[in-house]
């Protein structure tokens, strides 16, 4: 089985202040555009709830060190909470609630029955060991006890965290409840390993999901991606997935960021020894011997057809925006292209595929992972990809279609479905009391 880290710690995100003010601009576009009730706007402008815990953990050294963690649940409307968990220096309470609110959004637009959370820890695995690692995972899931389950909120693996992370979680969920009782609660989180209940095809999932937007993207622009070019900021789990299905496609990558450094190669660059060196090498691809390194500041300015962001927030910005040669934008990790950056695309021709609609395939694979697991059966990996591909290709359709017939750009279009099918929900079910 492929192992792929995803280790983004050193490419730089912007504030989280910065994010929630990005998600409500976008929110309160769509919101403006369908004519939100103003009711329905004020309550899904602000998170349900929202838990921090500090909790100690003893070190492999003997020393023991606080980690604070957080978990914001936006709104449940739709169903149970939903959505990763990630463990980076720049979590904290904002970054949480802008996430939390991109997750409502996207599980509503995926037609999911689901609302949207997210959480994690504040800090840098990458100093941590595997042990001491999996007792902060299992200190932060005892520690956040009743405020997750699986009919009430079920994490998911985000940046920096993976199925072994939703192995541990689910262990020490699980051995919390009557024994009678832990067999019924392996659904409190999905992404954990297809030996421990979880998907097949889960790894793939979101990368395969980017790649099937650009694909059907293509597809209604009458072109083919056979030899178009392509660029990936982020070379974790998303990135290389996406890359190894748009290889495949014919299309070529070019050029790639992580956490390390920046390379690029015109002539193309083979993703499978691009994977199998870094993963030699610690997850770095730097020094990539078929490829010449390029100044960080100047990877988005490299000529492509395609740009895939699918590392972290806020990396397309007013500051580069201008530098993009693309023709095509799709968004790989969440929030990675903010509002003014947006603007400038926007204003150049650039079409982006957003967040909520091209990375949806991880959800949707956990929402599937999550069936599987209630009804207690096991799902092989083809019939797993054809359900994908059906659930995106439905999504990817009526974003499409809806921003066609109202002349708008495919982010306000999937904003405005996602928050039409809440405020449905809302206005036939009422306001308690």
């Amino acid at each position: 089985m492929i192992v792929v880290k995803n280790i983004n710690s050193k490419i730089k995100e912007q504030p989280a202040i910065g994010m929630v003010a990005n998600v409500m601009e976008q929110f309160n576009s769509a919101a403006d555009h369908i004519d939100l009730h103003p009711n329905i706007r004020k309550i899904l402008s602000i998170t349900n709830n929202e838990i921090m815990v500090n909790f100690p953990v003893k070190m492999d050294n003997g020393n023991v060190e606080i980690f604070t963690g957080y978990r914001v649940q936006h709104n449940n409307a739709l169903g149970p909470y939903k959505g990763g968990l990630r463990y980076h220096p720049t979590v904290d309470i904002d970054a949480a609630r802008a996430l939390a609110m991109w997750m409502t959004w996207k599980t509503s637009l995926a037609g999911l029955p689901y609302g949207g959370a997210k959480g994690g820890i504040k800090l840098d695995p990458s100093k941590y060991s595997k042990g001491e690692l999996e007792r902060i995972t299992r200190r932060f899931t005892f520690a956040l006890g009743d405020n997750i389950g699986p009919e009430y909120d079920i994490p998911a693996p985000d940046v920096n965290t993976n199925s072994q992370t939703m192995a541990w979680m689910a262990d020490t969920y699980m051995s919390t409840r009557p024994p009678a009782e832990r067999a019924a609660h392996q659904h409190v989180v999905t992404g954990k390993p297809a030996g421990s209940g979880g998907l097949e095809g889960r790894d793939r999932a979101t990368g395969y999901g980017v790649y099937l937007s650009i694909k059907f993207w293509s597809e209604k622009n009458k072109t083919s991606l056979e030899g178009k070019t392509f660029i990936v900021q982020g070379f974790g789990n998303v990135g290389y997935w996406t890359a190894h299905f748009l290889e495949k496609e014919g299309a070529k990558l070019v050029a790639v960021q992580d956490a390390y450094g920046s390379i690029q190669n015109q002539e193309g660059i083979a993703v499978e020894d691009l994977l199998e060196y870094s993963q030699l090498n610690g997850g770095s691809i730097v020094n990539f011997p078929h490829a010449k390194p390029v100044d960080k500041n100047e990877f988005f300015s490299i000529a492509c057809d395609i740009c895939i962001p699918a590392a972290l927030g806020n990396q397309i910005t007013k500051d580069n925006a201008s530098m993009i040669q693309a023709s095509l934008i799709a968004e790989g990790a969440n929030g990675p292209t903010n509002v003014e950056g947006e603007k400038i695309l926007l204003k150049k021709g650039i079409t982006i595929i957003p967040d909520i609609l091209c990375n949806s395939g991880g959800v949707i694979g956990s929402y599937f992972e999550w069936l599987q697991n209630r009804n207690g059966e096991l799902w092989h990996l083809d019939e797993v990809m054809v359900k994908l591909y059906k659930k995106l290709k439905d999504s990817f359709d009526k974003v499409y279609e809806y921003s066609e017939n109202e002349a708008i750009d495919m982010r306000t279009a999937a904003y405005c479905i996602a928050i039409e099918r809440i405020e449905q929900a809302y206005v036939q079910r009422g306001i308690f009391p």
